[in-house]
């Protein structure tokens, strides 16, 4: 009977114990946790659509593209060249020889034709040479403005001029020998001795440098002897040498100039 009271009393401690310990972990507070991260759960993926496909829309329909003459801006009007300056003038040169090499006062202008702008107005010296040609040289006033030239290589120009002495028979008279492509004039005080000749026309124009005279024969006329005034027989020499190249062009169908 002890026994089983003694047991009873070890077995009731025991649980009480127990009691006690369960009570005193229950009470401490408790931290809290951290939740786990979770992780987003993956979209579904859905089922094809078994609906039929729509025609597309005339909004969405590509664009017909337009005609460039609807679309393309219109073009602007050309610009105006500009005006020349009234105060200079612009020479348009032409040549009867195509690729004349053309100067103005010893500067290249170009080959003929062409346009030489801005120049000043005034006396100014214009210079062509072509090749088989004699150069051009012609003084030209210009004033402000367009102008036209034109440089004729084919034509026959001439202007030479010199004092003579005419030897009569009996005495002499003093005039002056002036030679176009027009022809030879003799301009004297003494209106027996005065002439005017084409220069084809002549029978003898020759130079004797030796002797220092020009003698001169008209058509179907009488002889004439020139000498200079000094004695000098190379103006003599230079003035028959002008007007025979003159006569040797007009021989060959060039034409003579209207100075």
């Amino acid at each position: 009977m002890l026994l089983a009271f003694i047991a009873l009393l070890a077995l009731a401690v025991v649980i009480g114990t127990g009691v006690f310990l369960v009570s005193l972990v229950r009470s401490e507070p408790r931290q809290p946790s951290t939740p786990a991260a979770v992780a987003p759960a993956a979209p579904r993926p859905r089922a094809p659509s078994r609906e039929p496909a729509r025609a597309p829309s005339a909004a969405a329909a590509p664009r017909t593209a337009r005609p460039a003459s609807e679309t393309a801006p219109e073009a602007a009007p050309p610009e105006a060249a500009p005006e020349a300056s009234p105060d200079v003038a612009t020479l348009r040169i032409q040549s009867d020889v195509p690729g004349a090499q053309v100067f103005i006062d010893r500067q290249f202008i170009g080959a003929a034709p062409v346009t030489a702008e801005n120049i000043k107005p005034g006396t100014h010296q214009l210079h062509a040479s072509a090749e088989g040609f004699e150069s051009v040289v012609d003084t030209i006033d210009v004033t402000p403005g367009p102008r036209d030239i034109s440089v004729k290589f084919r034509e026959v120009r001439l202007n030479s001029a010199i004092d003579v002495i005419h030897k009569h028979a009996i005495g002499s008279c003093r005039g002056r020998l002036v030679a176009t492509a027009q022809g030879l004039r003799y301009e004297t005080t003494n209106k027996d001795d005065a002439f005017t000749a084409p220069l084809m026309a002549l029978e003898a124009f020759q130079v004797d440098y030796l002797e220092k005279n020009l003698k001169v024969k008209l058509p179907k006329g009488k002889q004439f002897n020139f000498t200079d005034p000094q004695g000098n027989a190379d103006r003599l020499f230079v003035f028959h040498r002008d007007v025979e190249k003159a006569r040797e062009r007009l021989k060959k169908g060039d034409t003579a100039a209207t100075n």
